[in-house]
């Protein structure tokens, strides 16, 4: 038998080792030691880790890339970042979103991101971003799975054209319902809006993506009505809340009693930790709140979470590459999530939990899914994170769509190695 692609001598995340990965058709069709075939292309992990892509699940690609249009963010807060998305809204040309866009997804690429989530803003009229980013989606889909969520982020009710705008971006073909209702005038016009954005998710047959409670204002409890409208409308494992950063702040006794509502209902967490530690307790000064959802403890009641990477050269963040690593990395850190166990469930969440909640079919490493991962330098997913491995081969559909050099260093020190290689350096458990 022949095959298109064969990656021998790889590890798994879930630690098996010597395993060779065929492919065929686009699709995994043997994942097991020792297979004995030709291929059109044969690739040496040498024991190194291939995973399944990566996947960011919270997003912002109309903004993305913007950086310093039409000026910087100098105070660094929530607040201002949307009002400069305000300013620049109106100075916005369709090839200059699509251009943009199109080069964070070539970025993507060269990172192993391979599925994206973005939120699109429905708040101006002419839908320029939205109608850019539905044709960004048909270029890249052939290397990029990009789901959209229409999203109000003057609120849908605070906008006065946002629920129409929403409804229309919707009709145009946007994937996901989203929402802000703690930017609402009013508590109560939060309720009623997230009561009216899952009502039309349910009756549209669509999934729920919000921006909850992304405040210091342990009041802020918007999550606890998401959580009663997904039960109430059946909408359970279709509905994510983003951000959740209230809950950072929030009393032990409440969040006894949130967590427990959140996992009944089965809705996502995802948590935006580059974003989140950046520009939460910015009116703090000290002891400063660190902003990140509570991960562990979601975690621990049986919540799928996920990390996000939310923001890239835009009006809210200055930094950031498209390396979802360097998030797993980030969240690992402020969630103080040091186990070995902990650290590889942080690896999970930039790949399978995310792919969970967008609903990815043919994910994973596995015989019948799709034949899309990516080899990195590093031997586990520890590693991985430690060192935010370099991406070797990127592949899609059982073709290498990306290819980077191996990192590593030539000394010239008497009596020491002529090279160093990062990944050697790591303890490997007996």
């Amino acid at each position: 038998m022949s095959f298109d692609l064969l990656v021998r001598n790889a590890r798994l995340a879930d630690g098996r080792a010597g395993v060779d990965i065929a492919c065929a058709g686009g699709r995994i069709v043997a994942v097991e030691p020792g297979i004995e075939a030709e291929a059109g292309r044969v690739i040496d992990a040498g024991g190194r880790l291939v995973a399944p892509p990566f996947v960011d699940v919270h997003f912002h690609m109309d903004a993305t890339l913007s950086l310093g249009l039409p000026r910087l963010n100098t105070s660094g807060t929530l607040l201002e970042g949307i009002a400069l998305w305000g300013e620049l809204k109106p100075l916005l040309t369709h090839e200059a979103v699509i251009e943009r866009a199109l080069a964070y997804c070539d970025l993507a690429v060269s990172q192993g991101l391979l599925a994206i989530r973005s939120h699109v803003d429905v708040c101006d009229d002419r839908l320029l971003a939205v109608e850019a980013l539905l044709d960004v989606r048909e270029r890249v889909k052939d290397y990029i799975d990009l789901q959209l969520v229409a999203f109000p982020q003057d609120g849908y009710y605070r906008s006065p054209t946002a629920a129409r705008n929403l409804e229309r971006a919707l009709d145009m073909g946007v994937d996901v319902v989203g929402g802000i209702p703690h930017f609402e005038r009013s508590m109560a016009d939060g309720a009623g809006s997230l009561k009216a954005l899952c009502e039309i998710a349910a009756a549209r047959g669509l999934r729920v993506d919000i921006h909850c409670d992304e405040s210091d204002d342990p009041l802020s409890r918007h999550i606890e009505a998401l959580a009663y409208e997904t039960q109430r409308l059946g909408l359970h494992g279709r509905v994510a809340g983003s951000h959740l950063t209230s809950m950072h702040s929030m009393d032990n006794y409440y969040v006894s009693k949130l967590i427990p509502l959140i996992a009944e209902a089965g809705v996502h967490a995802i948590a935006n930790p580059l974003i989140n530690i950046t520009l939460q307790g910015r009116h703090d000064t000290y002891p400063k709140r660190r902003g990140m959802t509570r991960v562990p403890e979601l975690r621990a009641a049986g919540v799928n979470v996920a990390f996000g990477h939310d923001c890239v050269m835009d009006p809210w963040y200055s930094l950031g590459s498209g390396d979802m690593l360097e998030v797993a990395h980030m969240a690992l850190h402020v969630g103080q999530m040091t186990s070995r166990e902990a650290m590889i469930w942080c690896f999970e969440a930039v790949t399978t939990n995310p792919a969970r909640i967008m609903g990815l079919e043919g994910y994973g490493i596995a015989p019948g899914c799709n034949a899309d991962f990516v080899l990195l330098q590093a031997a586990d997913p520890i590693e991985a994170i430690r060192l935010k491995a370099a991406r070797l081969f990127v592949v899609r559909r059982g073709r290498v769509i990306a290819e980077g050099a191996p990192r590593v260093s030539a000394l010239d020190l008497p009596g020491r190695p002529a090279l160093v290689d990062p990944a050697a350096y790591a303890p490997r458990e007996a």
